[in-house]
């Protein structure tokens, strides 16, 4: 763990090493916000070198979903010069509410999918649902793939799909977050790029951040869903990060459950359905805080 603990800060400080201009356009404010967070994601990706990390992972189970929400594939510009693309469900009438999805190391299969429509089911349809195409369009069946995938995803991209997304949902939306894994450290990207905009960041056994001045700007409410028996995103991780939000007086609930990395999905042998339902409960119980 220590190897991974100084790659992040050594990531960290190259990507900090720059500042920028006092007059930023929004777009350059939100990419500054982003550059150095993102070092979380390039620290999270170096677990695929752990060999006991990929055999955690089951290869997930062939599903054929079929959204009965209206749910559609979309693409949307982001700021480099490229499109992105998503699995949209829009709400029943007219709202800023958005809740961004983001999906674990698979990409963003049928599972995904499935989890944002169930998520806006449970919200009622008053929240329009995106789920974030991460990888451009490439989908993991296998471990192996998943972590190429993963390590491959660079942090420019990442925080340009980002970017595209925030800016698809408009400045005068209301942002939540969550994503599982890969997906929960973009979760807490994307509410810090949101900043005032953000209202709630759920991270599910994603790699936090736990500098102060990086988690300054965040303004959304944050639950943490982790594991006890995580042996990558360990207690000490997650304590370091609580106790940064803490001192940064930021309103979160974190919780530690007996259990293993990915206990929330069904497709991974360490699955625990009454932890995944509670955590779940508690996501709902948080998002429904602010979408009326």
């Amino acid at each position: 763990m220590k190897q991974y603990l100084t790659l992040f800060v050594c990531v960290f400080l190259m990507a900090c090493g720059s500042s920028k201009p006092l007059t930023q356009s929004p777009i350059d404010a939100i990419e500054g916000r982003l550059c150095c967070a993102m070092a979380n994601q390039t620290a999270f990706a170096a677990f695929v070198d752990d060999a006991d990390f990929v055999a955690q992972h089951l290869d997930p189970e062939p599903l054929v979903f079929i959204s009965q929400a209206g749910g559609e594939d979309i693409r949307f510009a982001t700021p480099d010069g490229q499109e992105a693309g998503a699995f949209q469900i829009k709400a029943k009438e007219e709202t800023d509410y958005y809740l961004l999805v983001f999906h674990e190391w698979w990409g963003l299969n049928e599972h995904i999918r499935q989890e944002a429509e169930k998520y806006y089911q449970a919200l009622g349809g008053k929240v329009n649902v995106l789920a974030i195409d991460m990888y451009d369009g490439l989908i993991a069946t296998n471990a192996q793939d998943a972590g190429s995938y993963m390590q491959n995803a660079k942090p420019e991209r990442l925080q340009a799909i980002i970017q595209g997304a925030l800016g698809l949902a408009g400045s005068k939306a209301r942002i939540a977050t969550v994503g599982w894994c890969f997906g929960g450290g973009l979760s807490l990207n994307a509410s810090l790029a949101a900043q005032a905009q953000s209202v709630a960041c759920i991270i599910y056994y994603g790699m936090p951040i736990s500098d102060q001045t990086q988690l300054a700007p965040l303004k959304g409410e944050v639950l943490g869903i982790f594991a006890k028996k995580d042996g990558w995103i360990t207690q000490k991780v997650v304590t370091e990060f609580e106790q940064s939000l803490k001192a940064l007086k930021k309103p979160a609930n974190i919780y530690m459950y007996d259990a293993d990395h990915a206990f929330a999905n069904p497709s991974n042998p360490k699955y625990k359905k009454d932890d995944a339902d509670d955590a779940f409960n508690k996501s709902i119980a948080l998002l429904k805080k602010f979408v009326k």
